[in-house]
């Protein structure tokens, strides 16, 4: 017989034991999810059944989470039972989770090519070490922790490749109840973001000359010794949409808008997926391969001539 173990003790032991083997980063959006969505609903529970996370599930859609947010607590809270059942703190359960049919399809942030063109020629003619960071961002994809992180060894002039090897985030941490936030400079989020990305010849045309005169342990978007993060950077950016009067989009708009013109280049998907530093390509094709009308029409045409 297993003895009844609340989830809440289950969790403590888990940490301790999760803790050993995760990024720092990891591990904080890990206590984040179970903080914030499972104590408060699990916590004190000694069983947790299929039926009490099905309607978990339908409570978090209510409240407007997203199906992608639910399913990471699903996979935290699927480690955590796994964890139990496996030192005999409570009983197997097999949990299978049904999702409703998402109706809105996912749409993503992108400049049209005319928006594209306009930043990185203001840029270049308005140049600050802020602005340089959006066009490094347009030209090459990377995201904004990884530009936030770029000291200007990172930036090889003579082989005309960016190295990106580290990311600075600002993560929660969660002690003895109470929360607090801290910035960090770690490793880029999986193995495949660790990578090299080539300087296309506008970008190494920039770079080359002030190469020659910064300290290259300092970062590029202060050319100082201290690092911007995230958070202000993101400020920084939305200000200069502003001013030069441009629809608002997020700042990861900038690496789908890279992503999409690579595509639309017909670069090959997984040399795009290499560059953006994707796990995997079904990432890519499914973010930013999207038939238009006129392909489907093309496509359409060989079938019927085939037949013929």
């Amino acid at each position: 017989m297993i003895a009844e173990t609340k989830l809440s003790e289950i969790v403590s032991l888990w940490k301790e034991d999760k803790k050993q083997y995760v990024k720092r980063s990891t591990f904080a959006a890990y206590t984040l999810l179970i903080e914030n969505h499972i104590l408060p609903v699990f916590g004190k529970m000694t069983l947790v059944e299929e039926t009490n996370v099905q309607a978990f599930v339908f409570q978090k859609l209510e409240e407007g989470l997203s199906h992608k947010t639910i399913k990471d607590i699903l996979i935290v809270l699927k480690m955590i039972l796994r964890f139990g059942v496996k030192n005999q703190m409570i009983e197997y359960r097999q949990i299978d989770i049904k999702f409703p049919t998402e109706r809105n399809k996912h749409t993503i942030d992108i400049l049209c090519r005319s928006h594209h063109r306009f930043i990185m020629e203001h840029i270049q003619t308005h140049f600050t070490f802020k602005n340089l960071g959006i066009y490094i961002c347009l030209s090459t994809g990377i995201r904004i922790g990884e530009i936030c992180a770029l000291t200007w060894d990172d930036l090889d002039v003579e082989n005309g490749i960016i190295h990106i090897r580290k990311t600075i985030q600002r993560i929660y941490i969660v002690d003895e109840g109470q929360k607090r936030t801290e910035v960090i400079l770690d490793t880029p989020k999986t193995k495949n973001s660790i990578r090299e990305i080539p300087m296309t010849k506008d970008l190494l045309k920039i770079i080359r000359p002030i190469k020659k005169v910064v300290n290259g342990c300092f970062y590029v978007l202060t050319n100082d010794p201290k690092p911007t993060e995230p958070r202000t950077y993101r400020n920084y950016y939305k200000q200069f949409m502003q001013s030069l009067g441009l629809p608002l989009m997020k700042f990861h708009g900038l690496r789908h808008s890279f992503a999409t013109r690579c595509i639309e280049s017909k670069c090959d998907y997984k040399t795009v997926s290499v560059l953006l530093g994707h796990s995997n390509i079904s990432t890519t094709l499914n973010l930013y391969v999207h038939p238009n009308l006129e392909q489907k029409k093309r496509c359409m045409n060989q079938m019927a001539r085939l037949l013929k």
